[in-house]
């Protein structure tokens, strides 16, 4: 999964809020990458992105449900995006998106 995806879809406070309706759009991370990877036991990884967020932890169960819903909530996001006046800039493995 591309590395824009994971960060804004990262299972943290700071983009899921701490409750429904309080999610944060994340916005300007398009050529943001993974630095890192640390294993969390034996449920998740922390993912380490090149924009210092390193907050949210992928659980296994996480990371499977953004892999099989990936078509529908990547087109939820770009709504999100339009609905808010955001432009993206689109990027050179954006097919890897749809």
């Amino acid at each position: 999964m591309p590395c824009e995806y994971l960060r804004v879809h990262s299972p943290s406070a700071e983009v899921q809020g701490h409750g429904p309706g309080q999610e944060v759009l994340q916005t300007g991370k398009e050529s943001v990458n993974i630095v890192a990877i640390e294993p969390v036991g034996h449920y998740a990884v922390r993912l380490i992105f090149s924009d210092s967020h390193n907050s949210g932890l992928y659980s296994w169960d996480v990371l499977y449900k953004l892999g099989h819903e990936r078509q529908k909530l990547w087109q939820s996001y770009l709504d999100r995006l339009i609905e808010a006046g955001v432009e993206r800039q689109l990027q050179p493995n954006d097919h890897f998106l749809s």
